[in-house]
């Protein structure tokens, strides 16, 4: 054991972790320069694009240290985006020790701040790693200041380097071996094991990538899950190297994966303990929870024939994605689809884009909408996501949304703006200090549902891309909250209803009707576009009528003769209002939700 280091590499967004992941990879000999392509670990096309990553991912380096040692280095690439928050902490509690990547042109950032919290919640060794020194922009000593300074880590042992070039990754993996600490476990007590990550196999089942704390496990053993107490036969166990690959056993201290026949995703929970049945551990690891759905939309085809296809989709997803849920839905615009909760916006857009590439689906997504306590005059909570259910005012006494702490680090010169942003979407208890000269940390509380339409989108256009932020779920406070609807001609669309809040209600409702009123066509009759809180309107646009020169053929005569004909055709128009039926193109929703997100 004492030859096994197991460490993960944190960081913020677009600061280098699977860059240097690939570089680590290559100094190991794992991959020929033939076989090797960037972001080696990541998986999906959508990672790649976006130069994300997604899905936790595992790898054992054989590394050969200058002692003339052989060591094995479990590397766990982390997700770095908020959403995936709970994954990380799951990785984290894997390993013993952490790389803290920095940029060393941007230097620390919120995401920074949030996963060495994380880190140090698990009482991790850190090595703080200042990468991309060889740009032009780049500021190491600055850097290394801030790091020593602002988050009090030993100045002795930040390392220097260049993922991109190659530049100074041996040094880091010297480092790994000289300053974090072998696992500590008992090969000889009962098996425990920690789950932290796992992944569907469409000829196996799950693959779940486990980290021995105590124990063994070997082909042949029966376990048990202790949270939910189900039972499997494990058929293989091994260890991640570029592919799996099959060993006789794993022991305390070892990063590996097992196989066991598990059908499903959601049976192997993160956070989880695996226990031998004839000897099991006496108590499970610490720090389960199940996984929160934070935002959540309703996903319908745009042919009403794909809604089959789509459910067998979200179910392919769901294999792969056990935090993706959904239940079935319908909509009197829409028709059927499915009502789905995601852990963030990140997550919403991945799984959008997914439907749409792997099943070439088209559909449409509802306006996100997070979680409310509604609390009844009758006693009794709802809880509540989809605005269709929301209650009829006179039944309610009172209703709860989920609050968020934001941190948000930003250049000094943006702190007026970005307060007045934080003040707009009902910031509280807004606070600031100065980490590094130039730079300001605001904290502030905000509701969950002003964050997930366009905060962050808003936060870098106001900050020319140099604010960060991150955040974490705080708890429910007591809101104005209405319904808002949109009613076309009269008749309520339930697909753009929306709960929000009253002070922002006109705005929104505003928003919704210009933009039904670019995309509805019009017709030979006047139509009212409205966006109403119960019976009271708070927008409204108007499409004007098609007009028809029925006076044409009237070349000459009496007037009377032309009113009669104008009175004839306002006659026809009224009665086509209230018999006319508005066909609201499927463009005219995405504007709408578009415009929303």
């Amino acid at each position: 054991m004492k030859n096994i280091r197991n460490f993960s590499v944190i960081a913020h967004i677009d600061h280098g972790k699977s860059t240097l992941s690939d570089r680590m990879i290559q100094l190991c000999g794992l991959v020929t320069a033939r076989e090797f392509k960037d972001q080696l670990l990541d998986n999906m096309d959508i990672e790649r694009e976006r130069g994300i990553t997604i899905k936790s991912q595992t790898i054992c380096l054989p590394y050969k240290a200058k002692d003339g040692q052989q060591y094995y280095l479990n590397l766990v690439d982390t997700p770095g985006h908020v959403d995936f928050t709970y994954e990380v902490s799951r990785a984290l509690a894997a390993c013993e020790g952490a790389l803290l990547l920095v940029d060393a042109a941007q230097g620390v950032e919120a995401q920074t701040l949030a996963n060495l919290y994380l880190a140090m919640e698990n009482d991790l060794e850190i090595i703080p790693v200042i990468n991309k020194v060889d740009l032009p922009a780049a500021e190491p000593e600055k850097v290394a200041r801030e790091i020593s300074e602002d988050l009090g880590l030993d100045a002795r042992i930040i390392q220097q380097c260049s993922a991109k070039t190659g530049l100074g990754v041996e040094n880091i993996l010297e480092a790994i071996v000289k300053y974090l600490p072998p696992p500590k476990g008992d090969a000889d007590a009962p098996l425990q094991a920690l789950i932290f990550d796992a992944n569907y196999d469409a000829y196996r089942g799950t693959v779940i990538s486990v980290r021995i704390v105590n124990g063994m496990v070997k082909p042949g053993d029966t376990i048990v899950f202790m949270h939910n107490n189900s039972e499997y036969k494990v058929e293989e166990v091994g260890q991640y190297l570029l592919i799996r690959t099959q060993c006789d056993s794993l022991s305390a201290g070892q990063i590996g994966y097992l196989i066991a026949g598990v059908k499903t995703l959601t049976d192997a929970k993160p956070g989880d303990t695996v226990t031998r049945k004839d000897d099991p551990c006496s108590v499970a690891l610490p720090g389960f929870k199940e996984a929160q759905q934070v935002v959540f939309s309703s996903i319908y085809p745009i042919s009403a024939e794909d809604y089959e296809d789509l459910g067998a989709a979200l179910e392919k997803l769901q294999l792969n994605d056990a935090s993706l849920t959904f239940q079935k839905d319908s909509s009197a615009a829409l028709g059927f689809g499915f009502r789905c909760g995601f852990l963030g916006l990140l997550h919403l857009e991945v799984v959008q884009e997914r439907i749409e590439r792997e099943f070439d689906l088209s559909i449409i997504l509802t306006v996100p909408s997070v979680r409310y306590e509604v609390y009844l005059n009758s006693g009794t909570v709802q809880m509540l996501d989809n605005p269709s259910f929301f209650p009829d005012p006179s039944l309610i006494e009172h209703v709860e949304e989920p609050f968020i702490r934001a941190s948000i680090l930003i250049p000094e010169r943006y702190m007026g703006t970005l307060m007045n942003l934080c003040m707009e979407r009902r910031g509280e208890n807004i606070t600031h200090h100065y980490p590094t000269t130039g730079r300001i940390e605001l904290t502030c509380e905000l509701p969950l549902a002003e964050v997930i339409y366009d905060f962050y989108d808003k936060l870098k256009s106001l900050t020319q891309g140099y604010g960060s932020f991150d955040y974490q779920m705080l708890d429910y406070r007591t809101s104005d909250l209405v319904k808002l609807d949109i009613l076309v001609n009269s008749e309520r669309v339930d697909a753009l209803s929306q709960l929000t809040h009253r002070q922002r209600a006109r705005e929104r409702g505003l928003k919704a009707c210009e933009k039904l009123q670019e995309e509805i066509p019009r017709q030979m009759f006047k139509i009212a576009i409205q966006a109403s809180i119960g019976g009271n309107v708070v927008a409204r646009t108007n499409i004007s009528a098609l007009r028809k020169d029925v006076t044409a053929k009237c070349y000459g005569g009496d007037i009377s003769r032309k009113r009669k004909l104008l009175e004839k055709q306002k006659a026809g128009k009224k009665r086509m209002k209230t018999v006319g039926n508005v066909d609201i193109p499927q463009s005219a929703f995405l504007s709408v939700l578009k415009s929303e997100q």
